[in-house]
């Protein structure tokens, strides 16, 4: 039993906290006025009519490509920052002592969230 125990602890300690309650993915959400524009990421996913959403790593840094016909194309640069439930979840990995969960958290993304989203993109038509 004590064997038992002792293995679920060790196996929580070596995810971090943020990986588990937030995943490493998140929904990168593109809106334009007007809609219907089509948008492509610089990892190559496109979308032929937003509003558009994406599943990308939390951890990313993207170019957001946003066309269509008789407007000026725009590109949005997506970055990423700590989020607030990422830096908690770091905080309870250091205070726990889980300092493997927080490496795994720092290297998997999981503590981070994209900015901006959602991008809201004002196109300019003719």
């Amino acid at each position: 039993m004590i064997g038992r125990v002792f293995a679920l602890c060790a196996a929580f300690s070596l995810a971090g906290c943020a990986t588990i309650t937030r995943g490493t993915k998140d929904v990168l959400i593109v809106n334009t006025t007007p809609g219907g524009a089509q948008v492509k990421l610089s990892d190559g996913q496109t979308c032929g009519n937003t509003p558009c959403s994406f599943k990308v790593p939390r951890k990313s840094e993207l170019n957001v490509l946003v066309t269509k016909d008789r407007c000026k194309p725009q590109q949005i640069r997506v970055t990423n920052r700590v989020a607030g439930g990422g830096g908690a979840a770091m905080a309870g990995n250091v205070l726990v002592g889980g300092i493997i969960g927080a490496g795994v958290d720092a290297s998997s993304g999981a503590m981070l969230e994209l900015v901006p989203n959602p991008v809201n993109v004002q196109l300019e038509c003719r």
